[in-house]
């Protein structure tokens, strides 16, 4: 499924225009899918977009209001519990979604599972309940019919782990998107594998959304408690390791959901890590016109590109920003101590797609709530999505 970036930029002379999509000359926007709100218009909500709860048979000690608890205590906004389908039969509907502790959670909560198949895995998100018996009835049919269903229920459907055993076997052509972070765990390649495999969906003119998912099914042994014979799996994959932020119009599910669908999304390692923030500045005069997620018509003019990280204490080392264009590294930069960000000059050119991405590495940001994470999480501290430049002629 193809999404429609729902902000067009051109440049106009001197200024910058803002051209509407679905006029006839840009596609429609996808299902549930809403324009996205202007630079300032949004606020950055913090969640976890892969957790499961001990309605999952795979899960320990992990009840959903020990989640809620978690996330709300580390200051977290929303969350997807994705348990998996296959464990009842496809009806999530009257186990996870009917759990009290989801309904009654203090969070922002999307409606959701781990779509598991024969194919490898996917995630569901929708900001209300929506048919998904059909959906896992469908699991072993043809890509086409899938598609079909997703389009009509207005389900966002995102691929799961790509890089490992268990990875995305459907065309990328029926989800909005991939996820890219999966875990704290950077050392065993899984992570950076499917960073590659979202720069090719990228490079083909997929406007995918990247983003995270700690895949968590155990919790911590509270007192009392018998650990389980997975509880090691707890400071790796735990809530909000890592956090996607969403750049979003209000404090809704809908919201949520809105800015996935249009790439305004941003992941960090954990709540408290800082975030990173990516604009352009299209005609010189230092205001930014793009954030993540939007598509420009480029004008042969330099792009002036800002990178700021935002939401953490001052660090005593310095970050290492590396730029990703259309799959390759543009150059990289460092945020030393005392900056909060840096800002780079490059030119699309002009009829030809591309797009730029950052990703940040340095100093780990302890995360209290789950205190061993940082222990195996390497030093990625956050990534962003791209900022497109003619990618809409092409979709």
């Amino acid at each position: 499924m193809k999404r429609a970036i729902s902000r067009m930029v051109v440049v106009c002379g001197t200024a910058v225009c803002l051209l509407a999509c679905g006029d006839g000359t840009e596609p429609p926007a996808g299902p549930g899918s809403a324009p996205a709100p202007g630079l300032t218009d949004g606020e950055w909500l913090a969640g976890d977009l892969h957790v499961h709860s001990e309605h999952s048979d795979d899960s320990s000690l992990n009840p959903v209001a020990r989640i809620t608890a978690l996330a709300q205590s580390a200051g977290m906004d929303y969350l997807a519990l994705t348990d998996h389908d296959n464990h009842v039969d496809g009806d999530v509907a009257h186990h996870t979604w009917t759990d009290p502790d989801f309904l009654n959670s203090p969070l922002i909560m999307l409606y959701g599972a781990e779509w598991t198949t024969q194919r490898g895995h996917g995630n569901t998100f929708s900001a209300r309940p929506y048919d998904h018996q059909t959906l896992y009835d469908l699991r072993d049919e043809a890509d086409t019919r899938i598609g079909e269903h997703v389009r009509r229920e207005g389900i966002h459907l995102s691929a799961n782990h790509p890089a490992t055993s268990d990875h995305f076997g459907f065309s990328y052509d029926i989800v909005r998107s991939i996820e890219v972070w999966q875990s704290a765990i950077w050392p065993n390649g899984t992570n950076e594998a499917a960073l590659v495999i979202w720069d090719d969906m990228l490079k083909s003119g997929r406007d995918l959304t990247g983003r995270g998912g700690s895949d968590s099914h155990h919790g911590y042994p509270q007192p009392g408690e018998t650990p389980s014979s997975n509880s090691y799996q707890a400071p790796a994959n735990n809530v909000g390791t890592p956090t996607t932020w969403v750049f979003a119009a209000d404090r809704s599910a809908q919201a949520v959901v809105d800015a996935l669908d249009n790439g305004r999304v941003s992941v960090s390692a954990n709540p408290a890590a800082p975030r990173v923030e990516f604009h352009a500045d299209l005609d010189a005069d230092g205001a930014p016109d793009l954030m993540m997620g939007d598509n420009a018509v480029a004008s042969g003019e330099p792009v002036t590109f800002q990178v700021k990280l935002v939401g953490s204490a001052p660090a005593l080392l310095p970050y290492t920003v590396r730029v990703v264009t259309d799959g390759y590294e543009l150059m990289s930069l460092t945020i030393f101590p005392g900056q909060s960000g840096v800002q780079f000059t490059d030119t699309p050119p002009v009829g030809q797609r591309k797009y730029y991405r950052v990703e940040v590495t340095g100093p780990p940001t302890l995360y209290p709530q789950v205190p061993l994470s940082i222990a195996v999480g390497g030093n990625m501290v956050a990534l962003s999505n791209p900022i497109y430049f003619n990618f809409g002629s092409s979709r």
